[in-house]
């Protein structure tokens, strides 16, 4: 019953600001949980406008209100009423002069009393960008900092996991508990060579000989 309730929330935003209603538009990469389905919905809307770039760029913006210590006093504690949360929120996005559609999401996420999933929906709409742009997320964990040469290197190494069309979207972490080497996560591949993860398989072979 829930999930029907939340489908038929998500139709009605996708389609609210769009007439007559249309065949919702599937983003390029499905995100699950509750928040892929309003950032689809979300998706599906903006691309019926031609307005992706414009939203993208304006939940950026939306990112950047939830942050300040005072709004999200408000709007992320679950003890104030779902009436203030909304009109604190409207409010803040009437200064920020967002367009109808990003207006509308956090309209609905509110009625619905999801205004804390509002981080969430920005992430997942931003995956399903990246996607639309053709890139591909990369994460790359190390122990050290990798400089310059090794970055270069390594972007290099990473170029030949992409199909045509496609480029590599990085981001790096360090992690000193790995020790030494990396562990790389690109699209659905992944793969630990961290010297903590080979430490571990000979310990476990010494284990069993």
């Amino acid at each position: 019953m829930a999930a029907a309730g939340l489908g038929l929330q998500v139709r009605q935003f996708s389609t609210s600001v769009v007439r007559p209603v249309a065949k919702l538009i599937k983003p390029p990469i499905q995100v699950y949980g509750v928040e892929g389905r309003y950032a689809t919905a979300l998706f599906s809307a903006a691309s019926k406008q031609k307005s992706l770039d414009k939203v993208e760029q304006e939940l950026g913006r939306v990112a950047s209100l939830i942050k300040d210590p005072k709004l999200s006093s408000i709007v992320m504690n679950p003890h104030v009423k779902r009436s203030l949360k909304q009109k604190t929120f409207s409010d803040a996005l009437s200064k920020a002069k967002l367009s109808a559609i990003t207006v509308n999401l956090i309209n609905v996420l509110a009625e619905n009393g999801r205004l804390t999933l509002t981080p969430d929906v920005i992430t997942a709409f931003g995956k399903m960008m990246s996607a639309h742009r053709g890139e591909v997320t990369c994460t790359v964990t190390t122990a050290q900092p990798l400089d310059e040469a090794n970055l270069a290197d390594l972007k290099v190494a990473l170029n030949g996991f992409l199909a045509k069309g496609e480029t590599i979207k990085l981001e790096t972490k360090t992690d000193s508990s790995i020790l030494g080497g990396m562990i790389v996560s690109i699209g659905d591949k992944y793969v630990d060579m961290s010297t903590k993860s080979k430490i571990q398989k000979l310990t476990k072979l010494i284990k069993e000989t």
